[in-house]
């Protein structure tokens, strides 16, 4: 008995062993392995480094450019784009000569462009017209919309929306615009009795009304309510958390993300928005199918309407086609438009001189009738109030960031890019650029009268993004 216990054991022992040698075999093998190929990485980004403008990264640093950004979240206690920003600024100073710089996220090469004629080399051709991987991120939101599709996708969705989002189509919204902007000069006239009131919320609550309105046809009523609906308030938030999701590198797996509190957040958030959307596409379905599929000439179409139209016409948009470019729409001209309007009445706050000029036009314009509804005509005379917004949003443009993938190996200002980088362009750098607007930091709308605008670049000023992705908009709200 005796022996055959020591046999047993010797067994187990042998087993024992051999196991522990493979796990350490194998561990060896992926270790290696990883430093093989982190090695083979770090001798292409290198290289790479070597051959574009930039800040130079240690050789074994894995983190590439993050080092930089995790230190301003030391300094600053957390990290968000107001600082990142303020570090690319530094660096496209430093860089302008060059016309780009290269910053690494890991070992993923991000290209930033700070002068208009690199700009017009990536945003004016058709070659170079793809998102970047991180829109996927945006998909739970915006599914398969115009924001965020590609190829030929994006090239049939743009033609059609592009047909939708005429200048009649906006012509059409005036009414809207005039009805709702007289609610909130009443607000705001109330408020004057006041030595300081916050802006931001009841333009927010306008363009709510307006949006609502023309984008989705219903009436909400934010600025009597003076609150948001639910599912208004699950789009928003979505959206939002989905942007501090980008500022944060351990929410970007998505198998940590949505098991953490602000993913399942986010996807109830976006859960209400399309359960009401696609409620609100069934009900215009059968108002639509009431009027045995007639085009009613007389009735004002908002953009649900038109998508319906097209939906009936052609049979290529489902309803879930039509929600996600709903939602597209709404993100893309709620948050944008309050934001530069908010901005627009603080500068003019800040510069009484330009606010008793702009003054004095509206008044040449409608005299004593301050209550009467404005005319497409009043809108082409407003010439001075439409340099005041151009140069508020070069100011602060309402668009973060303009990305584009580089779908093949490409040169660019002389510089050889490889496939798979991300070119940025950050508008509110590009805008600053002294080259294109001296004293920059200034506000001065009569940088563009039009004999000031003359011989500036056509990319030096891209607050609604340029080339064939630009905002749908952007040639009617430019006229």
């Amino acid at each position: 008995m005796l022996a055959f216990e020591i046999a047993d054991t010797l067994s187990i022992q042998r087993n024992f062993l051999i196991i522990w040698k493979t796990f350490v075999f194998l561990l060896v093998c992926v270790g290696v392995g990883s430093c093989l190929i982190l090695m083979r990485y770090t001798f292409w980004r290198r290289k790479i480094s070597q051959q574009i403008p930039g800040e130079k990264v240690r050789f074994f640093s894995i983190s590439g450019s993050v080092s930089a950004l995790m230190n301003i979240r030391t300094k600053n206690s957390r990290l968000n784009f107001v600082y990142a920003l303020q570090l690319f600024s530094e660096y496209a100073k430093k860089w302008a000569t060059k016309k780009l710089f290269c910053v690494w996220l890991f070992y993923h090469p991000l290209i930033i462009i700070v002068k208009a004629s690199a700009v017009q080399e990536v945003l004016g051709s058709n070659k170079m017209i793809e998102r970047c991987g991180f829109v996927k991120w945006f998909e739970p939101i915006f599914g398969t919309g115009i924001i965020i599709s590609s190829g030929d996708k994006w090239k049939s969705r743009r033609k059609m929306l592009n047909m939708c989002f005429r200048y009649e189509f906006l012509k059409e919204q005036l009414p809207v615009l005039n009805e709702k902007s007289q609610i909130l000069v009443k607000y705001l006239k109330e408020e004057t009795c006041k030595d300081f009131t916050k802006i931001f919320k009841p333009i927010s609550f306008c363009a709510l009304d307006i949006i609502c309105d023309s984008i989705l046809g219903i009436h909400i009523g934010a600025q009597e309510s003076k609150k948001e609906p639910e599912f208004i308030h699950a789009a928003n938030w979505g959206f939002r958390l989905n942007m501090e999701r980008s500022l944060n590198i351990f929410h970007w797996p998505d198998f940590i993300y949505y098991r953490s509190r602000k993913g399942k957040e986010m996807k109830k958030h976006i859960q209400t928005w399309k359960e009401f959307i696609q409620c609100l596409v069934q009900k215009e379905k059968q108002k639509y199918l009431k009027r045995d599929l007639k085009v009613d000439e007389s009735h004002r179409k908002s953009l649900v309407n038109l998508l319906l139209e097209h939906h009936f016409q052609t049979n290529d948009l489902s309803d879930e086609d039509i929600g996600d470019e709903l939602l597209s729409f709404f993100i893309a001209g709620h948050d944008t438009t309050s934001a530069a309007v908010s901005w627009t009445l603080y500068l003019l706050g800040l510069y009484p001189d330009i606010q008793n000029k702009v003054h004095e036009e509206l008044d040449s314009i409608f005299g004593g009738d301050v209550q009467r509804p404005a005319t497409e005509y009043d809108l082409k005379e407003m010439k001075y109030l439409k340099c005041i917004i151009k140069e508020t949003l070069r100011m602060y443009p309402p668009v973060s960031l303009v990305e584009r993938c580089v779908t093949r190996d490409t040169t660019l200002c002389g510089y050889q890019i490889p496939k798979g980088a991300t070119c940025l362009i950050i508008p509110f750098i590009l805008h600053r650029d002294e080259d294109m607007f001296p004293n920059p930091e200034i506000f001065d709308p009569d940088r563009f009268l039009p004999e000031n605008s003359l011989t500036r670049h056509p990319f030096a000023y891209i607050p609604f993004s340029a080339g064939p992705r630009n905002c749908l908009g952007k040639n009617n709200l430019n006229d």
